[in-house]
């Protein structure tokens, strides 16, 4: 049975139990600032779950997950993954306890026919209740079922005791054990290595935690299934590891086509981490996720870096990873026919990665193989490993490859690791210390809502009469807020703009008889506005009746530049290409952003065209239509969506005459015309394949052109030409310093010549090799070129170490003759252990390198550093 068999009888079977088959949410949780990505199928029902139903009861879905913990593990183990799909089940205040177990037994044994001899099964030690239905009803042998403790058999782990606090409940799981001849009966399933597969996770929450560990029964218990549809796979297919499934087999068809690994046991499983990073790579980028250095796209990008890297340790040459991305396209359409038309993104996207880091590997390796020569120390060692590692992003087995081949100290080594560790464990305390992001999907907003979607009026709008549901100070609910308190609310219905999809959310006041709040900003947590406020007089309470009141002239401000988006990506769709894909966007009272997919940098040619366009469009004053659609008549129409987003059944459609149809929540303008003038500001990369254009309109736009023409009138009266001269006269002046700078540096190079050829006999040879070195005060880099040349010239056979320090910081260059190479001195790996040293970068060749850093105060440590490396040994 296949993968794709096996999760649509899942999925048929449950929806023959009242069961809604909710399609998969994006790896991206929307609104869930708790969590990087989507690990569990439950996530996307949070709000059902604490108690909010909206159309069902009971849903059934398979999700795409996605879990770094055990990242580590991948290929080394037979089960773990960072992508998976979850099958699960779900019950709102339903069916519980009894329903869920006798389904889960039913779809085992019946539909997928597993003989039920071979499954075993867990329960809380403390729920009678549940083991109770197993040995009576399933009437499954009591000797196969193993009563387990909190931390592998309740949810969260070990909640009781340790919290957090909140809905959490007793799990029950089912094993599949693939050796019954053992004929033991072991009380654990991990006491025999091997012989048990968890197949299937049932949670059943019923309590809500509270301080000190109580346990408060629910009014509504909750059903929450999990099953790993790989796992099961396996099951069915007689196979032990995941990876040997027929979900992997055309992938690891293509790893084998492109990559040659060796036929070791161990080198072989690295076929597994391509194909299981690929499967990661591919949905993370497909859900929006761009590769970068920090949050998702980091863990992205480190995917694509040490898929790559055990490529490149393989021989190959070239990128290869974004080669594999057809394949993993072809496996998993028949579920996810949209990686279809994102697999040519995605493709881009990768390639770019893995160039960037192919050149970094080049650049960087004998760079590292340097600096670990030149470390002394334990300490010094983990240091440059954590750098190249964290700053350079080298692959670790590359370093650890580079460390094996450079033959250290073994103890060194071991202590280096040691350090690095600590660095990366202090880094990662940082980082976690400065995110929302605390694992847990029910702590996720410090406020307890419980309240229905909020009715947003704000399309047709600017004001309302609306009653105060909830009032908080700080996370706090209170009945009663007054004057000088700093508040968040929620009113029934409002006509203010919940921040979404980058547009920002309004601003206003809300007022009553005797009171008034200012309204700072407005943010969405489950569908329910939250509005964030400063009370500047009288007194609200919980159920008050308050008008509401949006700042309008932010809010046309941000209306124009929303439609001017629409606009913009109109016309690079026109201009670049129809390969244009939004990747993010900002849409604020005093600007535009938009990033999007675009292989390379947009010419000042192409740039001035697309504002034209985009002027062009706002010139015609078309009409701005909005409808709403089912997804599919949506999809039909041509609208474009942006992947990242996850729309429902029913969406809403933006038109703007017969080139701009989107799918869109924000707000907009009725014509183009309103927008008034459009001009671009900047345009830059900030991902690789990724570009990001910023514009201003209207009042903004005319601003900023007003300054710039103000800006070029100084300038034509500093030069005292007219306005269109201005060009030729920087042009002209420019040249007039470049040829004084050169003149400036040969005047320099002159006055030091005396005093460098008075020191030519204060030097170190050693076998012949004369070492030189001198610090020259007041000087750049420029200057140390012509003094090194002087100096090649003097001293044919030599290793040269010159230092200049300025305003601006250090420079340290070196210049190894051929004797000096022949010994082993290359400059661009001797230069490292300066640039540590002054706490910059260095590079170069072997015959000539140099480094510049801001710690001009160690420039003397760094020369006399490398000196005495090369003169002490």
């Amino acid at each position: 049975m296949t993968v794709n068999e096996i999760r649509s009888k899942y999925l048929k079977f449950f929806a023959s139990k009242g069961h809604t088959i909710v399609e998969s949410d994006s790896l991206v949780p929307k609104n869930d600032p708790t969590v990087l990505f989507t690990t569990a199928g439950m996530q996307q029902f949070k709000r059902q779950f604490l108690g909010h139903i909206d159309e069902y009861t009971r849903a059934t879905t398979s999700q795409k997950c996605m879990r770094t913990d055990d990242l580590d593990e991948v290929g080394v183990t037979d089960f773990h993954h960072t992508f998976f799909e979850m099958l699960g089940n779900f019950s709102f205040g339903d069916y519980f306890k009894e329903d869920a177990i006798k389904w889960a037994w039913e779809f085992l044994t019946q539909e997928l026919q597993i003989p039920a001899d071979r499954l075993w099964v867990s329960v809380y030690e403390e729920d009678s209740e549940a083991e109770a239905i197993w040995r009576d009803q399933i009437k499954i042998d009591p000797q196969k079922i193993f009563k387990l403790g909190g931390k592998s058999n309740f949810w969260p782990s070990n909640a009781k005791e340790n919290g957090p606090n909140g809905p959490c409940g007793p799990c029950s799981e089912i094993f599949y054990d693939y050796h019954p001849e053992a004929g033991t009966f072991p009380d654990d399933p991990d006491d025999e290595m091997g012989r048990f597969s968890e197949v299937w996770n049932l949670v059943f929450t019923q309590y809500n935690r509270q301080d000190g560990g109580v346990l408060e029964p629910l009014p509504g218990k909750n059903i929450d299934t999990g099953m790993g549809l790989e796992r099961l796979a396996a099951v069915l297919q007689g196979k032990k590891n995941n990876f040997e499934t027929d979900v992997f087999a055309p992938i690891l068809k293509a790893v084998d086509a492109h990559v040659s690994i060796d036929d070791s046991q161990s080198d072989r499983k690295l076929r597994y981490v391509i194909a299981d990073h690929l499967r990661g790579i591919c949905f993370g980028i497909g859900d929006g996720v761009v590769p970068s250095n920090e949050g998702r796209g980091y863990v992205i990008k480190k995917l694509i870096i040490d898929s790559s890297d055990i490529c490149l340790r393989a021989g190959t040459k070239e990128p290869v990873i974004y080669k594999l991305v057809p394949a993993l396209v072809e496996a998993m359409r028949e579920q996810y026919p949209d990686m279809i038309e994102k697999s040519d993104d995605i493709q881009q996207t990768v390639k770019s990665v893995e160039m960037a880091y192919i050149k970094v590997r080049q650049e960087r390796l004998p760079e590292f193989e340097a600096a670990v020569k030149s470390a002394q120390t334990a300490q010094d060692l983990g240091q440059v490993i954590f750098a190249y590692r964290d700053t350079y992003g080298l692959a670790l087995n590359t370093i650890e490859k580079a460390l094996d081949d450079i033959s250290l100290d073994e103890k060194l080594v071991k202590s280096a690791w040691s350090e690095f560790e600590t660095l990366m464990k202090h880094q990662q305390e940082q980082s976690r210390a400065s995110s929302k992001m605390t694992g847990d999907v029910f702590t996720g907003t410090e406020l307890q809502l419980d309240l229905p979607k909020t009715e947003f009026l704000g399309y047709r709008q600017a004001e309302s009469t609306s009653s105060v549901l909830k009032l908080f100070i700080g996370s706090d609910r209170v009945n009663e807020v007054k004057a000088g308190d700093q508040i968040k609310f929620v009113l029934d219905k409002t006509p203010f703009y919940a921040e979404s999809g980058g547009q920002q959310g309004d601003i206003g006041q809300v007022t009553s008889d005797d009171g008034l709040i200012r309204v700072t900003d407005t943010q969405k947590i489950d569908d329910v506005f939250v509005h964030f406020g400063v009370v500047e007089s009288g007194t609200f309470r919980t159920d008050s009746i308050v008008k509401a009141i949006i700042n309008i002239d932010r809010r046309l401000s941000i209306m124009r530049n929303h439609t001017a988006t629409h606009l913009m990506q109109s016309a690079l769709r026109e201009i670049l290409g129809t390969h244009i894909k939004q990747q993010g966007s900002l849409v604020a009272e005093d600007r535009l952003r938009f990033d999007f997919s675009h292989p390379k940098a947009i010419s000042p040619k192409e740039l001035q065209a697309i504002e034209d366009m985009v002027n062009l469009f706002v010139r015609a004053c078309d009409q701005v239509t909005t409808e709403y659609l089912s997804i599919e008549e949506a999809r039909q129409s041509g609208a474009l969506a942006f992947f990242a987003e996850k729309y429902g059944k029913t969406v809403r459609v933006v038109t703007i005459g017969n080139y701009s149809k989107e799918f869109c929540g924000g707000t907009h303008l009725g014509s183009t015309g309103q927008i008034g003038v459009f001009k671009i500001v900047s345009e830059s990369a900030i991902a690789q394949g990724i570009r990001r254009i910023e514009a201003k309109t209207g009042t903004g736009a005319l601003d900023y052109i007003s300054t710039q023409e103000k800006q070029l009138s100084e300038l034509a009266k500093l030069f005292k030409a007219p306005v269109e001269e201005v060009t030729d006269k920087v042009k002209a002046q420019a040249k007039k310093l470049k040829d004084l700078e050169r003149s400036y540096e040969q005047l320099q190079f002159e006055a030091l010549k005396s005093v460098v050829e008075g020191s030519l006999n204060d030097v170190h040879v050693v076998d012949d090799v004369v070492i030189y070195k001198k610090i020259i005060p007041n000087t750049d880099m420029a200057v140390l070129r012509k003094v090194s040349d002087f100096l090649k010239q003097k001293l044919p056979s030599s290793l040269i170490i010159l230092g200049a320090s300025s305003a601006n910081g250090a420079s340290v260059l070196i210049s190894s003759s051929e004797a000096a190479i022949a010994k082993g001195w290359k400059a661009n790996e001797l230069i490292q252990q300066a640039a540590q040293k002054i706490g910059g970068r260095g590079g170069g060749r072997p015959q000539l390198a140099q480094a510049g850093g801001k710690q001009s105060q160690k420039l003397d440590e760094a020369v006399d550093y490398v000196y005495d490396v090369l003169t002490k040994g």
